[in-house]
């Protein structure tokens, strides 16, 4: 009786714990989008030089970075210049798709939560709080269906582990069964006659 008392006190505390943590989703994202926009106007002033000084010579950007090779500084330019421009435009699709999103409908769009220098600055600033808006409440619904889901896949697990297989009964030797044969006629001789003594 106690087994399933300690079972549902577990499950119901992963279920809080889940739903707490993914309560704070909404205002972490609102934190990570306004250090999202802080890196993508930092590497739009980079990438805003270069395409500058690859116009005033008469370059395309492609071309330019075409142009830096030669010594092994201009190689490590290049490709310093070419991470930059992807990190740009990922991070301003990103920044756009977030955005444009409701705080609800940001709860969808978790793989655009993921560049790693933008979610540890923003982790450093991040203080938790008592989330009161309905994207709160989604998150925090959403997490505690999660948390109950794994506190219950896990202890159904563990019991299946602990569970004591049953053990096959012994089975006895059946001794055959003897079935009474067919009563066999006695043999008769073809083409003999039979006479009388």
């Amino acid at each position: 009786m106690a087994a399933p008392m300690i079972w549902r006190s577990v499950t119901l505390a992963c279920a809080l714990a889940g739903a707490a943590a993914c309560s704070q989703y909404p205002a972490f994202t609102q934190a990570y989008l306004q250090r999202l926009a802080g890196q993508v106007d930092a590497l739009s002033v980079v990438v805003g030089d270069f395409e500058a000084s690859a116009m005033r010579a008469g370059l395309t950007r492609t071309q330019a970075l075409d142009q830096m090779t030669g010594t092994p500084f201009l190689t490590d330019r290049q490709d310093d210049m070419r991470r930059t421009f992807r990190r740009h435009a990922v991070l301003s699709d990103d920044l756009a798709r977030l955005r444009a999103a409701s705080p609800v409908g940001r709860i969808a769009l978790v793989t655009r939560v993921s560049d790693p220098a933008t979610v540890q600055a923003a982790w450093a600033d991040f203080e938790p709080a008592l989330p009161l808006t309905v994207a709160g409440a989604a998150s925090g619904a959403i997490g505690g269906a999660l948390g109950w889901l794994v506190a219950a896949l896990g202890l159904r697990g563990l019991a299946s582990l602990f569970r004591r297989r049953p053990r096959a009964a012994p089975q006895t030797r059946r001794e055959p069964r003897l079935t009474p044969s067919a009563a066999r006629t006695a043999p008769t001789l073809g083409g003999v006659r039979k006479t009388r003594a």
